[in-house]
């Protein structure tokens, strides 16, 4: 358990050390509940990750002027973890990743032990169906995380409405997703819109809003809050598309150019189909990528930079993180909170994993 701190001393500025704590402490409880599913719903969540949702939820409430019960903060902010080990376990399903954070993804671990102990049926449909519920024990002990962790009634209840919009944003987008593809939807704004409710909105803009409800934040803080992580979250989706069709696998945990390979609708190729409509072949060949057809992923990624779609979604994520950090200055909020609010955005839109 941890003990009570004052949210203005240095062992509370040491973030990560209290959360990793919560978090160990929140799923050694939940073990037994559910251990063939626990082990590894545990392993998923502790194999890495870089903690982005609880740690802007924590300065959230920093900002807002958190200053006592930071332990049921901390104890409260493992619900954002939980909740994006859902996102990840469904997605990979979605997506038939093979890999995530450097090992097997949750499926092809759960079909590899139906095949290695030559179990009844298909190895595929049993993994992926042990995968969803994995995902599900996920989401619930999530909402176990946020109302056991020890709030007021007060905090809880002004957090509650935070939350709920996070999940069925978090849900919608990955639905809007999936409907792009099957609806061959090539627009940007579209694209745009995924990566706003897909991602944003529960990577940064919502925990926001999470951590400054829990503090009692005022509208205009909490909107000011908003607007940044907004806007600071799709320039962080931004920067993912980035890493995925141009990033190192074995620095990701993932395989690279993974979207290009499925002909998903990312801003990045909305942005270049745009820009190849006088270019027949290059529209040919980003056109026979969006369709599943044969293509080479090299030579897909050449016309992306050819086409100085790459170079545009460079230039909007920087104007989407000074229209962010423009909306944090606004805001009325600690000092401390706002500094490291910055630096989290500037390692948000200018990261390489």
């Amino acid at each position: 358990m941890l003990t009570s701190v004052d949210a203005h001393t240095s062992q509370v500025d040491d973030f990560a050390v209290l959360f990793d704590r919560a978090l160990h402490d929140f799923l050694s409880t939940r073990h037994d509940h559910a251990p063939e599913l626990a082990d590894e719903l545990r392993g998923m969540v502790l194999a890495g990750g870089k903690r982005i949702r609880p740690t802007f939820a924590w300065w959230g409430w920093r900002a807002a002027g958190g200053a006592h019960r930071a332990d049921a903060v901390v104890r409260a902010l493992v619900a954002l973890e939980l909740l994006q080990c859902c996102a990840l376990v469904h997605d990979d399903v979605m997506d038939r990743s093979p890999t995530r954070r450097g090992r097997p993804s949750v499926h092809e671990v759960y079909a590899a032990r139906h095949r290695r102990e030559r179990w009844a049926g298909s190895a595929r449909q049993y993994g992926d169906s042990a995968a969803v519920l994995v995902g599900d024990l996920a989401l619930a002990w999530a909402d176990d995380a946020l109302v056991t962790a020890g709030l007021p009634a007060d905090a809880l209840l002004r957090a509650w409405e935070a939350w709920q919009a996070m999940r069925t944003e978090m849900i919608v987008g990955q639905h809007l997703d999936l409907l792009a593809v099957a609806r061959r939807d090539e627009s940007l704004e579209h694209a745009i819109r995924v990566a706003a409710l897909k991602t944003a909105a529960y990577t940064v803009e919502r925990p926001l809003h999470l951590g400054a409800a829990l503090a009692g934040a005022c509208p205009e803080v909490v909107e000011c809050l908003r607007e940044f992580g907004h806007d600071i979250g799709v320039a962080f989706q931004l920067r993912d598309d980035l890493i995925g069709a141009f990033g190192d696998s074995a620095v990701t945990g993932k395989p690279v150019a993974e979207d290009i390979r499925e002909g998903k609708r990312t801003p990045l190729m909305a942005i270049a189909l745009s820009r190849a409509q006088d270019r027949p072949a290059a529209l040919r060949l980003l056109r026979r990528c969006l369709d599943g057809g044969p293509v080479s992923v090299d030579e897909v990624l050449a016309v992306l930079v050819e086409l100085g779609a790459v170079a545009a979604v460079e230039e909007h994520i920087e104007l989407l993180a000074a229209s962010g950090l423009a909306a944090l200055e606004r805001a009325v909020i600690e000092d401390d909170a706002r500094r490291a609010l910055v630096r989290l955005a500037n390692r948000a839109v200018t990261r390489t994993t």
